[in-house]
């Protein structure tokens, strides 16, 4: 099952990137309804290419589970230009969540089409097994709140400087 957004977000690729491997703004993300905390020591300040990061996920001091964020980076073009596209390929390891068999969550960054000083950003969430289709509608409400943080969180993310040429 499939849960995708499609957003035009207002900040450019590049700030949009490094949010998308900041542990505290994916936080952000889902705030202030879920916590996501580290499991153990403190969170990454990035999440870099093959990096494996165990977070707790709280909501009011109750926990939601635990996840493993596995991350790979690639590159790409459409006909719009560069396509940046993180991976995360890990699994929920505790709580609801870890009824699922198949967690494959993709990120895409590229320049908006028509304005490059905004970012097209594309999020697929693939999930697979028994729980999936009970799931699948909370996931779903939880994508679109995403959706929504993400519209509301982008323009506070820095923007690269112009160059001075």
């Amino acid at each position: 099952m499939r849960i995708l957004l499609k957003l035009v977000l207002d900040c450019d690729p590049h700030a949009a990137w490094r949010a998308l491997h900041s542990p505290r703004a994916i936080a952000e993300l889902y705030g202030p309804l879920v916590q996501l905390e580290p499991m153990m020591g403190a969170l990454p300040p990035t999440i870099d290419h093959g990096a494996d990061v165990p977070v707790r996920l709280r909501m009011a001091g109750i926990p939601l589970g635990d996840q493993l964020i596995h991350a790979t980076d690639r590159y790409t073009e459409d006909r719009h230009g560069n396509v940046r596209i993180m991976r995360d390929s890990g699994i929920p390891l505790t709580g609801p969540l870890a009824a699922l068999d198949v967690w494959d969550h993709q990120m895409a960054v590229s320049p908006a089409p028509g304005d490059p000083s905004r970012t097209l950003w594309r999020d697929r969430l693939v999930i697979g097994g028994p729980a999936a289709l009970p799931l699948w509608p909370v996931l779903w409400t939880t994508w679109q709140w995403r959706g929504a943080r993400l519209r509301a969180l982008a323009p506070t993310w820095a923007h690269d400087p112009e160059d001075a040429a």
